[in-house]
């Protein structure tokens, strides 16, 4: 288990590295931990993330905490078993937590505490809260994470429609609330009122000719490259950490690895300011995924409120688990939806008691986003869609075929980001993050204002493609020559399908533009150093393709109905095909393509449309771009950039093929060293001290002797250095020549020697083991199962090596035909 050092030098696009040099101080009397990576000063604060030490009381030995940790504690003689020595148990920055141990820690604390209760009333009441904390964290987390996605949906929609104009009557107003009291709104110009101003009507007094274009034109790039600017340049002096997505690091978290800052209250500030930002500069990203790691941020710093979590790793992972649901619950007002993504997609370790909190947390995270009302229509969902045609069984074909659109886009769009990536990891390209924004923005910018499909925001744009056209509608896309007679309508307020117009055909000639423009400009975009979620563009790009394929078939049933797949179901003036429906699936498709999410999408776009009679298109396109992008490789576009980060993530999904044995893949080799142990008596504290000072593992097995090789135990490192610097300080006597035993009863000594340090209370009396015959196949799937961190490897019940989670990453990418040293980290 390699050790770290904790100044690395990494070109790591995932911790948004880049030339990020004059970074964040809080204060300097802080107990500030600096980290530094790739020339980024990451600051750790030992507020910011889970403090390893609980109590001070010890210069801890770490070098990277020695920061202000300092206090003398009185003399007295300490056995580790009586006294737990503070840090003990704890763990370093970028090294996966040991989830057995975790798991067994919080059952002792369990059972003490229920033992307690049947002694005294205090007890029993101290029981019982301990039993509610978890209720009333997740109480907590959706109420925070509630309130701050209605805070980001309502600045961002002002912030996007400030790129066009300003309302006179309060600057704070968005073009829609401005316009809201007007009597003066007309119905085909819905959103202009006197109230709203553009730029151009501001500076030049006029809103027609080619001036006042050029004018708006400007100011759209102008405040395009100013928050794009802002958000850069946040993300790069106050924290590193905000930037991406955030679940590929999420998904990692999850599963056992500790990347302390990551789910800060830094981040959290920063990432909920640049999210706004970023959306508003009109740059191809959504705002879902950075709401899960917001979420999660609120979930880790409200943990520190309930000492069950803040001491217990495994427990606090429970907690994020919930988080995850509660972030795509207020980021689409799907709760169920949520609930299901984090178990699909995001959680590693999802007990039952998870499932039922992580349900309540959704429904309270809902509750308060629908009580704040962000998108003032009373509504919860983002795009709500009234389709009143069914859907015909003939049309599950044009729905097949947007899967395999679908399927295809998606296993395009992760070679190509993940290529880019790469090239921006390894080239010039990834020093210069502020001006690769800006570049990028500008392009944005410039491109996407002509055409008014590109120029208004992903969520619009979307909603615009679902909708279903009414009698009354102004929109271009429902551009349609006006039946003759009104007796042509079709049933209720359903129009009959209607041949195109001019209007038509230019709104679909600006969808294919924007289509091409899309897929292009979001592939350079996703991974750049501001917070950028996946969900929006690319439903945004099969919703397009949905659309044109729907209005294709819309106008072949119009012209063609005596054909015979038209036949019995589609009579002229009915109306069959509803193109807004073919969006919707259109947009699932391109998901699912490139996320690999199949139960938790179908139930997110039924939740986030309404549109519950349409579940099996949904599931069909689903389905189909799931097959079709798995031919092309197993991974979604977050286990890629997990791999393209190095994370040391084992995928449950992914199948362990090869046939070899433990015993090829465990430490040492055949031409290494001998491996490196500690014997449970006969050494000194000195012996002892130049081991762990020569090697950098993380832990060491404790044998009965060198030449028996009989396993006793594992001790961590950190643990052994923690109690040996204790004990020097508090035990009487303790010198590098006094004996250290993991025994239980101490072995005689000569009246004369130093008094021995007893170690037995820091060792691991059940350390994994699994013979040098295992298969490795089944060693893989006890690593996933348990979440270990290591595993020795016996023969005959003699100590043979080590396995650790980093070797069999290794071992896979070698398989793979992949650089096993592209894995990063312990």
């Amino acid at each position: 288990l390699n050790k770290i050092p904790v100044s690395l030098r990494m070109e790591n696009p995932g911790y948004c590295t880049g030339s990020f040099d004059g970074l964040h101080h809080p204060s300097d009397d802080d107990d500030d931990e600096m980290v530094d990576i790739a020339g980024a000063t990451l600051d750790f604060s030992t507020t910011e993330d889970d403090p390893p030490l609980s109590t001070g009381g010890y210069e801890e030995y770490s070098s990277s905490r020695a920061a202000g940790m300092n206090g003398n504690g009185p003399t007295k003689l300490v056995d580790p078993l009586e006294d737990p020595v503070p840090g003990v148990g704890t763990y370093e920055d970028f090294n996966t937590i040991d989830w057995v141990r975790e798991k067994s820690k919080d059952r002792d604390r369990h059972r003490e505490i229920t033992n307690k209760s049947r002694q005294s009333t205090v007890a029993l009441l101290h029981s019982v809260s301990d039993a509610f904390s978890g209720w009333l964290l997740m109480l907590l987390v959706g109420l925070m994470s509630g309130a701050l996605a209605g805070g980001i949906d309502i600045a961002a929609h002002w912030l996007t429609d400030m790129k066009g104009g300003v309302c006179l009557i309060g600057f704070w107003f968005n073009h829609e609330h401005c316009c809201w009291t007007s009597n003066e709104t007309t119905f085909q110009e819905r959103d202009r009122c006197p109230q709203w101003q553009s730029w151009a009507e501001l500076i030049t007094g006029t809103s027609e000719g080619a001036f006042a274009y050029i004018v708006n034109y400007l100011m759209y790039i102008f405040w395009a490259l100013l928050f794009s600017f802002l958000a850069v340049t946040l993300v790069r002096a106050f924290a590193p950490y905000a930037c991406g997505s955030g679940i590929p690091e999420i998904k990692t978290i999850l599963s056992g690895f500790i990347i302390r800052g990551y789910l800060g209250k830094w981040t959290l500030i920063i990432k909920t300011i640049t999210l706004v930002l970023a959306v508003s500069s009109g740059l191809s990203l959504g705002k879902e995924g950075p709401l899960v790691h917001v979420a999660c941020c609120c979930a880790n710093i409200l943990c520190h409120l309930f000492t069950k979590y803040r001491k217990n790793e495994a427990k606090r992972r429970e907690v994020l688990s919930a988080a995850a649901a509660v972030g795509v619950s207020v980021a689409f007002g799907a709760p169920i939806g949520g609930v299901l993504f984090s178990l699909e997609e995001v959680s590693y370790y999802f007990p039952l008691k998870t499932l039922w909190r992580s349900f309540f947390a959704a429904l309270v995270a809902a509750f308060t986003l629908r009580s704040i009302n962000p998108f003032g229509n009373s509504r919860l969902v983002l795009f709500y869609v009234e389709f009143h045609a069914p859907w015909h069984l003939v049309e599950l074909a044009p729905f097949i075929l947007l899967g395999i659109f679908g399927g295809l886009w998606g296993a395009l769009f992760i070679r190509a980001n993940i290529a880019w990536c790469r090239r921006r990891k390894s080239t010039r390209l990834g020093h210069y993050p502020v001006i690769e924004v800006l570049v990028v923005a500008a392009l944005t910018a410039v491109l996407a204002f002509p055409n008014s499909y590109t120029r208004m925001s992903g969520a619009e744009l979307i909603s615009e493609l679902f909708n279903d056209c009414s009698l009354l509608d102004s929109s271009q896309l429902c551009g349609y020559k006006q039946p003759t007679n009104t007796s042509d309508t079709g049933a209720g307020n359903s129009l009959a399908d209607r041949p195109a117009g001019k209007g038509l055909y230019t709104a679909l000639w600006q969808l294919a533009l924007a289509l091409v423009f899309k897929m292009l400009i979001t592939v350079i975009t996703f991974g750049m150093k501001v917070p950028s979620g996946l969900f929006i563009p690319s439903m945004a790009i099969g919703a397009i393709a949905g659309r044109l394929l729907g209005v294709g078939m819309e106008q072949l049933a119009y012209y063609n109905h005596d054909w015979f797949i038209f036949k019995g179901w589609c009579s002229p003036g009915a109306d069959c095909i509803t193109p807004g429906l073919y969006a919707m699936v259109g947009a699932a498709a391109c998901l699912g393509g490139v996320t690999r999410m199949t139960v938790s999408l179908v139930v997110i776009m039924f939740e986030l449309t309404g549109g519950l009679e349409y579940i099996v298109p949904l599931m069909a396109a689903t389905m189909t771009s799931k097959w079709v992008a798995d031919a092309f490789g197993r991974e979604g576009i977050y286990e890629a950039h997990i791999r393209l980060n190095g994370y040391p993530f084992l995928e449950p999904k992914e199948e362990f093929e090869h046939s070899s044995l433990t015993v090829d893949v465990m430490r040492p080799r055949r031409s290494d060293p001998a491996l490196a142990v500690l014997t449970q008596e006969g050494m000194t504290v000195g012996e002892v001290e130049a081991l762990v000072e020569s090697t950098h593992y993380s832990g060491f097995p404790v044998v009965v002797s060198k030449e028996s090789q009989r396993l006793v135990g594992f001790a961590l490192r950190r643990d052994l250095l923690i109690s040996i610097d204790n004990a020097r300080k508090r035990q009487e006597g303790i010198v590098s020549a006094s004996q250290v035993v993991f025994t239980e009863h101490a072995p005689s000594q000569a009246p004369d020697a130093p008094p021995p340090l007893r170690l037995r209370g820091i060792m691991d009396l059940s350390p994994f083991t699994v013979t040098d015959h295992t298969p490795m196949d089944i060693t893989v799937d006890i690593f996933r199962k348990l979440g270990l961190r290591q595993c020795l490897v016996t023969h005959n019940g003699r100590l043979l090596g080590i396995i650790t989670k980093k070797d069999i990453l290794k071992h896979m990418a070698q398989i793979a035909n992949r650089d096993p040293d592209s894995i990063l980290f312990n």
